[in-house]
């Protein structure tokens, strides 16, 4: 594994020359790995693990959306379809992919399948992580491991189709059989990681919690509103006001800092620009700094774990989130964008 270095510390990375897709096979070659879930991540990693050659099964609730999901893609009933606990004690690398709150509801059923040898999996280190809360104490004669691809299920598929694979984290947490490693290494590879970051189930859980709050979904949809309405407010049209804080970041500038830095970014900006975001950057990181601060200290103390439990928990959740998204998508700034993208050349083409 190599080490190479980021900034001032050393990080260990794996990447497909060093753990090529063969020696992924060969490791998972008499293990079946049971999927449990077929809702965002399940089937992104099921489909590309099957393609690659691995013994995969999945396992899901019946007469429910996501099992008729997995018949559509092609598992069959009795054969490579199961229900979760039938899967549970199929397998031998359980991969539990349930949502959080599913984690802890399923856990009291697929525990007695955890038997000496196996391995469970996670791509979150929620349940294990805020065990106190979720009840998740997996048995100490088993792998307890973490594969965890930097992306939704969605984009997992899209990049392994499209041969570019996707970055994803990896940790062992319990070392049972002495295998663990290269049990999750094979499954990272497997499920398509173009390379694999070692990190700890407490350091990828912090940092995804964190992300999804902060930068990733709700700091930016916040900023963003934020900009559009003081906009707005200062007499520019819906359309300008979109244009300006989500059309030009979407669509160009932030495909350009993926590829090459915000430096080289914004380098190659407009001078007005370039002073305006080399003058204003500072101050709105030394503005909204503290609010990460308490956020990530809201995430570590386990406040978030347990809002998310309660309110996932609630008879009425899929109700009120349904109520909360559509008041979002009635926000005036997302109407606009609701136009605007009706707009973009490719709904044209699409026309014709």
């Amino acid at each position: 594994m190599a080490k190479i270095k980021f900034a001032d510390q050393e990080e260990t990375v794996v990447t497909r020359e060093e753990f090529p897709l063969s020696k992924a096979q060969e490791v998972l070659e008499d293990e079946t790995v049971a999927i449990l879930g077929y809702g965002v991540q399940g089937p992104a990693q099921a489909l590309n693990m099957r393609d690659n050659g691995i013994n995969v099964i999945i396992g899901q609730r019946k007469e429910s959306k996501s099992w008729d999901k997995a018949i559509e893609d092609g598992w069959v009933e009795g054969e490579t379809l199961f229900p979760i606990e039938e899967a549970a004690g199929r397998g031998t690398i359980i991969c539990y992919l349930l949502s959080d709150a599913g984690q802890v509801a399923v856990w009291p059923k697929i525990k007695p399948y955890l038997t000496k040898g196996k391995a469970l999996y996670f791509s979150h280190g929620f349940g294990l992580v805020y065990n106190d809360q979720t009840g998740i104490v997996p048995p100490e004669d088993i792998d307890v491991i973490l594969a965890a691809p930097k992306g939704a299920g969605r984009s997992v598929r899209e990049n392994y189709l499209n041969g570019s694979g996707i970055n994803a984290s990896f940790a062992v947490n319990q070392d049972a059989t002495g295998r663990a490693e290269e049990r999750v290494l094979a499954i990272g590879i497997a499920l398509g990681a173009g390379y694999l970051f070692e990190t700890t189930f407490e350091n990828e859980v912090w940092s995804d919690l964190t992300g999804e709050r902060g930068i990733l979904l709700g700091a930016l949809v916040g900023v963003m509103e934020a900009q559009f309405n003081t906009l707005r407010d200062n007499g520019h049209s819906p359309s300008e006001a979109f244009n300006e804080t989500v059309e030009e970041l979407t669509q160009s500038l932030i495909i350009l800092m993926g590829k090459n830095g915000a430096d080289w970014m914004i380098g190659n900006c407009s001078t007005t620009a370039q002073r305006g975001a080399l003058d204003w950057m500072d101050k709105f990181r030394d503005r909204v700094r503290p609010l990460f601060d308490e956020l990530y200290e809201s995430v570590k103390s386990g406040k978030e774990t347990k809002r998310t439990l309660d309110a996932n928990s609630d008879p009425e959740y899929r109700t009120k989130l349904n109520k909360e998204l559509e008041e979002l998508s009635n926000r005036e700034i997302w109407r606009a964008g609701k136009t605007v993208r009706e707009l973009r050349p490719e709904n044209w083409q699409e026309e014709k």
